[in-house]
């Protein structure tokens, strides 16, 4: 699944899983029995004895614990300040721990589904063919019951029968919240049921639901639940062997499942049917079917051993102009996948469906992938660059999950980042491999640094491979993913990119076809390279973004470079196993003297020298961001000289950028603490290292000029802080921002008209020359824009800009100069009104460019903005049921610095938000409440303020485990 989705969640600060239940207390134990058929609910302060009775009398509890009498936890603050009724406790939900995992002693190996699909309800009759594990050793005396799950809130049981016989409930089945028990099952039983579900009312986005005018469905994480009854969970792997489905053929023309077509045909009531089977067996979260009034385009792929495979693209008939992007990066993405690690598709088809309402990015079900129409859909009158290059990389990511995720998968949830970490690193190098793998490498940290370390820092920080969750929905996190991402490239950095294939391949060789663990993936590693990464396994289990210091001397008589690096970290087994990349470049030439070279950091300290070396040099240190720490100087203050030196020469293009960065960063924080930036020398460096940069016409990495040009984001630098004043960062960066234009004002409308007379007669192309010029471009007019103090000053600033829109010939520059009107006033505002309004005409309705038209003025820099949102709230183009477009306002809205107004309007309207939301998509609730949760990194008027909304929030009755989840974390 592609949660990371750069554009969708940008905002997403958090969801994560909760800590191992020893870091809260005292412990509080949740029993529920039943009594004349009726559930009765007790919380236990201190425990139960063994008898099943409370230790202490229950009365205030109303945080974490788990049902069934296991033990589990409360914060004293909310012992102290809630009271737990039936109906709360009943409704409150559990947390699950990594430490009890336990194979199930019956499986389900074999699946048949007939979907009968009708407006307001559907029917699904299930076979489930059962079977002793043959991991369990099922001992006389085991309990050989066989756990479903289902969501009773979603489903409607009708009939229920074990081996053609009818089965009695209470007798021959339980039902509880969330299951169905069945009771020691015969060895190769059939058990068959028949349910029914209403997927129009299904507003989740989780199982069967209607997006618009077509029934599609979402199962990871626990989705297949609200379909039928199952055995949820990644460990069942079962052949789903025949998946009917029947509709309306007027209505519903397309039938899709996982797998291959085996038959299809037409019905009486003007109603038809496809039959669908899927060879390779698979968990229930990569089941999917589709029904739906669907245009395509279809084209055809041959595999290195010369199979042809069928490719299909559907999207809504008006979309269909917009799918040849995506169907060239799938070919691109299955040849790369073919010539880099040797693995080819095994099936005959491979379809795309995108749906426009849906929670992630895109869901890589085996041969079913569907999409976000963000991620699919793209064409230059509505895609920007940066569209394209992500619709490019999701395809890629959900391709090559067709290996690293359904040939082999995970064994339980908390192995989520075996699968998701993987593929995101397998995007990210296919992504660079396609265009340019320094810019892939800076925008990747850039979105690591900016969510990942965020998170990391606050309230929901959790390891790659946490030990417990309460909704698996807040699992899906920048943690797990792009943290994930970067302990797989450790791997490859430790072992050379032939030393990481050969791991890789035995690890296909090992578990083909099976579910498995983090330490699996590891032991592959390091089993085929002949090495021992036991210290490196720390990595899985340690929270937060660990520290290196370094400091370095060169002694000219002995011709040595010593460099010494510390490292801080939360591993509580000891100091982790980092890969530190370095080189060394001649003080005066700027050659590497020393090319890059991986340093094993393994203890808290050490020194590494350099021999033999005729002169001083410069390190360049941790090239390529070669592990996801924060580099710091142990002096406390970075040699700035040397900055503006690796600003200028270092060969390692990451690098070179980074120096870039940390110069603008000290000047920024300079003019936040009040200092005369002409008085200081970062000052100097940093007109330096612009003016060279701008002026750099030679350089034909256009993108490259461009990122080395923009100061670094206000995310970023709030990371870099202890207490994070917002509207002070902000102000501070615009300062220096109007300070470099104003300096370099005809540097940058000397290179902006160049690019504009250069790109004038060329067609337009998504090709890395073409992006950046574009790019490049457009951050000369953000500069130019961006003075407009005067009167005078605002005219030809939004003179600039509509010339710029009008003069535009694709999306990425209308949007570019939509986003320098929408934070004009005084002179500027008619100009902006005005695109503005043409902008959304211009639209004509297209979902995805009036998402754009949405996020671009919730983020504008206007004094009435929070205004401005709640109007745009209330347009009749907005509702909170589809998740693009509340992203697209409450989500974007939640970035801008008003939203920290101290006032605390920004922090109300969002828990209002919230609360309408809640009820209607908790996983998007719950992603959103992150934007409130990080109250203690603030000051203390606004962290109150923030905490404040987050308390009202903890009282929703009812509440989602999502929301719930998150919500109890920030107020830890």
């Amino acid at each position: 699944m592609f949660f990371r989705a750069k554009a969708v969640s940008l905002w997403c600060l958090a969801a994560a899983s909760m800590t191992s239940s020893a870091a809260f207390s005292p412990r509080v134990v949740f029993a529920q029995q039943h009594v004349n058929n009726k559930r009765v609910n007790q919380v236990c302060v201190g425990g139960m004895s063994s008898s099943g009775t409370c230790l202490v009398a229950s009365s205030p509890a109303a945080a974490l614990y788990s049902r069934g009498g296991s033990t589990a936890s409360l914060s004293t603050t909310a012992l102290n300040s809630a009271v737990v009724t039936d109906e709360t406790a009943a409704a409150a939900p559990v947390e699950i721990f990594r430490k009890d995992y336990q194979p199930l002693p019956m499986i389900v190996s074999k699946i048949n589904m007939d979907f009968s699909i009708h407006e307001g309800k559907t029917m699904v009759h299930s076979e489930l063919y059962i079977e002793g594990n043959p991991a369990v050793n099922l001992a006389d005396g085991t309990d050989k019951d066989l756990v479903l799950d289902g969501d009773e809130t979603a489903l409607k049981l009708l009939s229920i029968t074990l081996n053609e016989k009818e089965l009695e409930q209470g007798k021959d089945y339980i039902l509880e919240p969330g299951k169905l028990i069945l009771k020691n099952p015969p060895p190769k039983s059939v058990l068959k049921t028949t349910v029914e579900i209403v997927p129009e009312e299904n507003t989740q986005l989780s199982g069967l639901y209607k997006s618009d005018s077509m029934y599609c469905t979402q199962c990871e994480a626990m989705g297949f639940r609200r379909i039928t009854y199952y055995p949820d969970r990644p460990d069942n792997m079962a052949v789903f062997e025949r998946v009917r489905l029947e509709a309306s053929k007027k209505d519903y023309p397309v039938l899709l499942a996982n797998g291959n077509l085996l038959e299809e045909g037409d019905l009486d009531g003007d109603r038809h049917f496809a039959v669908w089977s899927d060879p390779f067996p698979k968990p229930s979260y990569l089941f999917c079917c589709v029904a739906g009034n669907l245009g395509k385009i279809a084209d055809s792929f041959t595999t290195s051993s010369g199979r042809k495979v069928d490719l299909q693209l559907f999207s809504e008939p008006d979309n269909v102009h917009k799918l040849q992007y995506a169907m060239d990066s799938l070919k691109r993405s299955m040849k790369w996948d073919e010539d880099v690690y040797g693995l080819e598709y095994d099936l005959d088809l491979y379809n795309i469906v995108a749906v426009n309402s849906f929670n992630m990015g895109a869901m890589e079900n085996k041969g079913l992938n569907v999409f976000n129409t963000a991620y699919v859909l793209a064409d230059q009158a509505t895609a920007t660059d940066t569209d394209f290059e992500r619709v490019e990389g999701v395809i890629g990511h959900e391709y090559f999950h067709n290996w690293t995720g359904n040939r082999v998968t995970c064994r339980d949830w908390f192995q989520l980042t075996l699968k998701e970490g993987l593929t995101v690193f397998r995007d990210q190098e296919f992504s660079g491999d396609m265009n340019s793998k320094a810019v892939n490498r800076i925008e990747n940290v850039q979105a690591l640094r900016a969510r990942q370390f965020a998170e990391d820092a606050g309230p929901m920080s959790h390891p790659i491979r946490p030990e417990s969750y309460i909704s698996m929905d807040n699992f899906y996190t920048s943690t797990v993913y792009n943290k994930g991402a970067e302990i797989i490239r450790m791997y490859q950095t430790l072992l050379g990119k032939d030393g990481f294939r050969k791991g890789m391949d035995l690890y296909f060789e090992r578990h083909d076809g099976s579910a498995v663990t983090c330490d699996d993936f590891l032991a592959a590693m390091a089993d085929a390279n002949g090495v021992d990464l036991s210290q490196f396994s720390l990595w899985y289990s340690t929270p937060g973004t660990p520290v290196v210091s370094y400091s370095y001397e060169y002694d000219q008589p002995s011709k040595k470079f010593k460099l010494t690096l510390t490292q801080e970290s939360k591993s509580e087994s000891g100091p982790l196993h980092i890969p530190i990349s370095v080189g060394l470049l001649d003080k005066n030439t700027g050659e590497d003297v020393v090319p890059t070279t991986v340093l094993d950091l393994k203890k808290e300290k050490q020194t590494f020298e350099f021999e033999n070396l005729s002169g001083d040099v410069v390190p360049s240190i941790l090239r390529q961001f070669s592990a996801p720490v924060k580099l710091v100087a142990a002096s406390g203050e970075q040699d700035e000289e040397a900055l503006a030196f690796l600003a200028a020469r270092d060969t390692d293009g990451f690098n070179k950028w980074e120096a870039g960065q940390v110069l603008f960063t000290n000047l920024i924080f300079q003019v936040m603490d009040g200092k005369d930036k002409t008085a200081s020398k970062t000052w100097d460096f940093v007109k330096e290292a612009f003016g060279r940069t701008l002026n750099d016409y030679d350089s034909k990495d256009y993108s490259i000029v461009a990122y080395a040009l923009n100061l670094p984001t206000e995310s970023t630098l709030a990371e870099l802080v202890d207490v994070v004043d917002p509207i002070a960062i902000h102000k501070s960066r615009g300062h220096v921002k109007r300070s470099l234009a104003r300096e370099f004002h005809d540097d940058l409308l000397k290179r902006y008209k160049a690019l504009t007379d250069a790109m004038s007669s060329g067609e337009f192309k998504v090709d890395a020359e073409s992006i950046g010029q574009r790019r490049l471009r457009n951050i000369c007019m953000d500069y130019l824009c961006s003075i407009r103090e005067t009167p005078q000053e605002q005219i030809a600033a939004a003179a600039l800009a509509k010339n710029h829109y009008e003069s535009a010939t694709c999306m990425t520059d209308k949007v570019a100069a939509l986003n320098c009107l929408a934070s004009m006033d005084g002179e500027g505002a008619s100009a902006r009104d005005e695109i503005i309004k043409r902008f959304y005409d211009e639209a004509e309705g297209d979902a995805l460019v009036l998402n754009k038209w949405f996020s671009i003025q919730a983020m504008a820099d206007l004094p009435d903005i929070l205004d401005r949102v709640k109007a745009l709230k209330a347009h009749p183009d907005f509702t909170l049921k589809n998740p693009n477009r509340c992203r697209s306002l409450v989500g974007a809205f939640s970035m801008n610095s008003a939203f920290h107004d101290e006032s605390g309007a920004g922090y109300r309207f969002i828990r209002e938000v919230l609360e309408e939301l809640d009820p209607l998509n908790p996983q998007i609730s719950s992603r959103l409440a992150g934007s409130l949760i990080t109250w203690k990194k603030y000051d203390e008027e606004r962290g109150l303020l923030m905490k404040t909304e987050l308390e009202k929030l903890s009282k929703l009755k009812p509440i989602s485990d999502d929301m719930f989840e998150i919500v109890s974390r920030g107020l830890k």
